[in-house]
């Protein structure tokens, strides 16, 4: 076996190292659109800290060559305090003064998400700002009208294309428990909706997505999984560093089970530990391994695969990483022989899309 053990790990650094010869970024994957809604700030401070987390994930899409839209930043929406009577509303008038905003965010966003429904390529949709939650009800905190987990569930249900959410705020891990589903990966600041302080991650995540220093497993592109760990990381020292108590503590979900992975259930990039509750319903799949394959700035190697091979190589790699975790299982002849039949067909995609 360990003749087979030594072919195999050839097998993958082909894959890993022998390709990554400039090919030209000729990406013909319908585009990634992405969706940063800003928050009320509440504070001067806080805004200016949330412009800059959004100009980083505007930046980044343009540099993935995607489409990005922007919720919250306009100049139009006022305080509730300017609106007469203080209510907030779906739609204000033009008596109030308003020239640049006539609907809320939170209407804003309902319209975007609809017109954005039959598109093909992923839907990153990011919140910053703050939450809250009640026992009951989970809030994202908006100019006017809050946005609530069941806005999101009811308007996310007619999109079929890969959606990742993104909740940095506080308060918001009750997104990720009413939003988890099959094709989403949601990631939230917090673990549960009690954790209610300011968050520091979405800074360090908005930071990390086109970061090299966070690509970990160095193919030249960072998935929202190695940003997420990233992100996590970087959160946990900068409360070790303060010596204050962490009072947020991130999650990640991508295989529908609505149940959330820590960055410490992690080695390097691939999960170890699974949540206790899950059942034999769950996909036989840890969560990380679908987040790790979606990159908002691909690599030229991964840009120049045309988007049919690129979606058999991702299902062979989710058929890797399945046979991985039930390699216990397993006799160890039957094991090797899977994982072979997998890696070869892996590496004739890569031959396919360089032409060789």
């Amino acid at each position: 076996m360990n003749g087979l053990a030594a072919f195999l790990s050839g097998v993958l650094v082909l894959i890993a190292i022998a390709l990554p010869v400039s090919v030209g970024a000729n990406d013909d994957s319908p585009p990634h659109t992405v969706i940063v809604v800003v928050g009320a700030a509440g504070t001067p401070e806080y805004l200016e800290q949330f412009v800059e987390w959004s100009d980083l994930w505007k930046q980044a899409c343009a540099e993935g060559l995607g489409r990005f839209h922007g919720i919250g930043l306009n100049g139009g929406w006022q305080p509730q305090s300017q609106l007469g009577d203080g209510r907030p509303a779906e739609t204000i008038t033009e008596s109030f003064g308003l020239e640049a905003a006539t609907r809320s965010d939170r209407l804003h966003l309902k319209e975007l998400l609809a017109a954005e429904s039959q598109g093909d390529g992923p839907l990153w949709l990011v919140l910053i700002g703050h939450g809250t939650y009640d026992g009951r009800t989970a809030r994202f905190n908006l100019r006017g009208p809050d946005l609530t987990t069941d806005d999101l569930v009811e308007w996310l249900a007619p999109i079929q294309r890969p959606v990742a959410l993104i909740n940095t705020a506080s308060a918001s891990a009750p997104f990720l428990t009413a939003l988890s589903a099959p094709g989403r990966v949601i990631v939230t600041a917090t673990k549960s909706g009690f954790e209610q302080n300011y968050t520091r991650f979405g800074r360090y995540l908005a930071e990390a997505i086109a970061e090299p220093a966070a690509d970990l497993d160095k193919d030249g592109q960072v998935s929202l999984l190695e940003a997420f760990l990233t992100a996590s990381h970087r959160t946990q020292a900068f409360y070790q560093g303060q010596g204050w108590l962490a009072t947020e503590h991130a999650l990640l979900d991508d295989d529908g089970d609505g149940l959330g992975t820590p960055a410490d259930w992690f080695r390097g990039i691939r999960p170890v530990r699974q949540a206790a509750a899950r059942t034999d319903h769950d996909s036989p799949l840890l969560d990380g391994y679908r987040a790790h394959q979606l990159h908002l700035i691909r690599s030229e190697i991964e840009a120049a695969m045309p988007p049919d091979l690129r979606a058999e190589r991702d299902r062979l790699e989710l058929e890797v990483m399945k046979l991985r975790d039930t390699k216990g299982d397993l006799p160890e002849a039957q094991y090797y022989t899977e994982l072979e039949t997998l890696l070869r067909q892996i590496a004739r995609i890569y031959e396919r899309s360089t032409g060789e």
